[in-house]
């Protein structure tokens, strides 16, 4: 497993981040229970399984929401 901290462009509102999570959540390979977004930072903060999802596809669901990945750090 592996960790990511996505910094995200501003969240409006929760329910951005709560679309979010649920984008995340749906693919296969990320830790649902890992899984944290931080409305005051705009940070996501989850664990995913390298073989199953790309971070690059982490990225992608993001993205296809609308909201801007600013970088992501992968420990």
């Amino acid at each position: 497993m592996k960790s990511a901290t996505i910094q995200l462009e501003t969240l409006a509102c929760p329910s951005c981040m709560q679309k979010i999570e649920g984008a995340l959540k749906s693919l296969e390979g990320i830790d649902k229970e890992s899984t944290k977004i931080s409305f005051n930072t705009s940070k996501v903060k989850l664990d995913f399984d390298e073989d199953k999802v790309s971070i690059e596809e982490i990225e992608n669901a993001i993205t296809k929401l609308g909201y801007e990945v600013i970088k992501s750090k992968v420990k």
